[in-house]
């Protein structure tokens, strides 16, 4: 969806522009943001301007001749109420929440300290929801190592390669699909990927992952004189998309059995950081750097424990095989 410069108002333009040139923030997170505050400005108009308070189709009402004055007026109830708002009549979940949480902290703190438009930022005490807390879905070492011996396919070198940079080094999707020859050093065994926020890291090669490579260049066909520079290509010999390394994601974890239980591209990068931790004991500070996280907050989920080292862990108890009768019987 594109974004609807006619029916918005000349500050909420401004606005995206900001954070477009000046924040340099991904195309799809301008967009989220962009359908957040739209919807926030809806919802502030259905409750504000007495034009509009009986509307009961909030996409109805427009927004072009929105006066900012109206933004002044906002209160931290009133960013409550929304939020209240989107969970019971949007069914909006925590991340959800939490997103558009983000969207209005940054819109106001533009209009307030930015453009000095509104006298006061309403979102400064506004609190982000609590999101549940959930282990991140992996691959065993077992499943993966199964993963990457189903690869049989009209590209077999390609794919397996694919499979193996997203299990070694945990990349995400776009960071492979976006990989060109020149950003690969094979004399120091790395690569440089361009991960969120347009932010460069290298990433390193291990020896599974240069073989793998080398095989796949090998057979990589390209017509003479091509100016393409990706790495992977499709069949006609162009930069492969996201949509296609899905498919061949998906199509590995169905003739190796694993389809229908939750695992997709993105839980490959998951299966990388937890095998890092897990048998690699990487401490997080480090898999802070090699999946490119902003903070080591994010990379924090990543340390769990497997259920067997679990298990093992209320085994040990003392308690563990103390049986009261038999306790009794004794005496």
């Amino acid at each position: 969806m594109e974004i609807d410069r006619i029916q918005c108002p000349d500050f909420f333009l401004d606005y995206i522009l900001y954070i477009t040139v000046t924040k340099s923030l991904s195309k799809r997170t301008i967009q989220e943001y962009y359908l957040d505050i739209r919807l926030f400005l809806k919802y502030l108009r259905m409750m504000k301007d007495p034009a509009y308070q009986n509307e009961n189709d909030l996409q109805q009402i427009p927004i072009r001749d929105m006066s900012i004055q109206l933004l002044d007026q906002v209160r931290l109830q009133d960013l409550y109420n929304y939020l209240y708002y989107v969970t019971e009549e949007r069914e909006n979940h925590d991340r959800s929440r939490g997103r558009k949480v983000s969207a209005l902290r940054s819109f106001f703190g533009y209009l307030c300290y930015h453009q000095n438009s509104i006298s006061q930022d309403p979102t400064e005490r506004l609190e982000l929801p609590s999101p549940k807390k959930s282990l991140p879905r992996y691959l065993t070492l077992e499943q993966s190592q199964k993963l990457l011996q189903s690869v049989d396919t009209t590209y077999p070198e390609r794919d397996y390669c694919i499979l193996t940079l997203f299990l070694n080094c945990g990349i995400r999707l776009s960071e492979l699909v976006g990989l060109n020859m020149t950003d690969i050093n094979f004399s120091e065994a790395k690569m440089r990927v361009l991960g969120k926020g347009n932010k460069e890291r290298m990433v390193y090669l291990n020896d599974a992952c240069m073989t793998a490579l080398k095989n796949y260049l090998a057979v990589r066909d390209l017509p003479e004189n091509s100016p393409e520079k990706a790495v992977f290509l499709s069949k006609r010999h162009t930069r492969i998309s996201k949509r296609r390394v899905q498919q061949i994601v998906e199509n590995a974890l169905a003739k190796a059995e694993l389809d229908g239980q939750g695992y997709s591209t993105h839980k490959l990068r998951h299966t990388a950081a937890t095998l890092m931790y897990q048998y690699g004991h990487v401490d997080a500070l480090t898999l802070k750097e090699v999946l490119g996280h902003a903070s080591t907050s994010t990379t924090e989920i990543y340390t769990h424990l497997s259920n067997q080292i679990l298990k093992n862990a209320t085994d040990s108890s003392p308690l563990a095989h103390f049986d009261p009768q038999k306790t009794d019987e004794k005496k």
